[in-house]
């Protein structure tokens, strides 16, 4: 028989979630939850001790995730997301760095650092911001522009400055506070920056240059992987926000004053926001669930097809966001009270969309 008084891992989140935000970080017993689900190392092969996931599972996961906390979901999809690097690293590394079993890899897409060739490796000096999960990583990931001794850039056989990913240790970085944004709070997003590190050779990698450890669906496009994962967290988000709404419609202390007609109104609007998250969710699935049965069957993706998924990556995202913005006006004033949890959830969503690859929805 099932222990009806053991709370699922969504009421475990749920509760320490506001806990979350107020220290600025993900609660330990969130963190703690994290570890013992291998959240972090959802991407991770698993000869490397990885969730043994595929990228359909994963992103229903983090959808689930997002759903339970904004910045629980963008939080493991962003470190998660960088751990995904394992593949592309040393053999011996990856097995020194995934021997840890609070691993955690927190980095930047941004190329925000130079590396000087050393007699036993690069000379890294570099500053890179928005690093979720920065307060409990164990690994961040930077990318520089390699630098000639005489501060000129190396090129690469196209004649174009060359970029490489450095593998770097909590130790050897230093934190910098500066996510003080309105939202995804508690996902800890702060700055990093090494001045005159050396770097050994074997912490080097180039992303889609050599696979060294690969599980089935490594290979899927990293653009796309990064779109779906992003779209899922808004998906998420938008359906919390969607049943708080509906809740805080009909618990308002002045609902008896709106006519018949003024609550069919806000039903209407209300079904129609639902409408077009779900409709969207389910051609969005379609198009990635194409995608990833190709990738597997044929071991390529048609081109039009991960046009599709990046398309309607971008309209979920967009349909999320109008729907919070649509639906906030119903929710009365405990929507704009800093400490309620819908106001929590609508600042999370107006937060994540603004990363830059959900900026344009088409």
């Amino acid at each position: 028989m099932q222990n009806t008084l053991t709370p699922t891992w969504q009421e475990k989140v749920r509760a320490f979630a506001a806990q979350s935000e107020e220290m600025g970080a993900l609660h330990p017993e969130i963190l703690t939850l994290a570890y013992q689900e291998n959240w972090f190392k959802l991407f991770v092969p698993a000869i490397y001790g990885g969730a043994g996931k595929k990228l359909p599972e994963i992103l229903r996961l983090e959808e689930e995730l997002a759903e339970a906390d904004g910045s629980l979901g963008w939080t493991v999809t962003l470190c998660a997301g960088a751990a995904w690097f394992a593949g592309f690293l040393d053999s011996e590394l990856a097995k020194e760095v995934f021997a840890d079993p609070r691993v955690c890899f927190a980095g930047s897409g941004a190329v925000g650092g130079t590396a000087v060739k050393s007699s036993n490796g690069y000379l890294v000096n570099g500053h890179w911001k928005y690093a979720s999960g920065a307060l409990h990583a164990t690994i961040f990931t930077a990318n520089c522009v390699l630098k000639n001794d005489d501060g000129s850039d190396v090129l690469d056989v196209d004649g174009n400055p060359e970029i490489k990913s450095f593998i770097l240790k909590k130790a050897e970085v230093e934190i910098l506070a500066g996510w003080s944004y309105f939202g995804l709070i508690a996902t800890g997003s702060h700055a990093f920056e090494v001045n005159n590190l050396e770097v050994p050779l074997n912490r080097t990698f180039k992303i889609n240059d050599t696979i060294e450890v690969s599980d089935e669906g490594f290979d899927y496009p990293f653009l796309q992987l990064a779109e779906t994962t992003l779209a899922v967290n808004s998906l998420g988000m938008a359906n919390h926000f969607i049943t708080l709404v509906e809740d805080a419609f009909f618990s308002r202390s002045g609902l008896k004053r709106y006519q018949k007609d003024q609550i069919t109104y806000f039903t209407s609007v209300l079904n129609t926001c639902k409408a077009e998250v779900s409709d969207l969710k389910i051609e969005f699935y379609a198009a990635f669930d194409q995608s990833w049965e190709q990738l597997i069957n044929t071991g390529i993706i048609d081109t039009n097809v991960l046009f599709q998924v990046s398309a309607l990556s971008r309209k979920l995202a967009h349909a999320c966001r109008r729907s919070a913005d649509l639906l906030f006006p119903y929710c009365g004033l405990e929507a704009a009270k800093k400490d309620s949890e819908i106001n929590r959830v609508w600042r999370d969503m107006h937060t994540a969309s603004q990363h830059a690859l959900l900026t344009f929805e088409n």
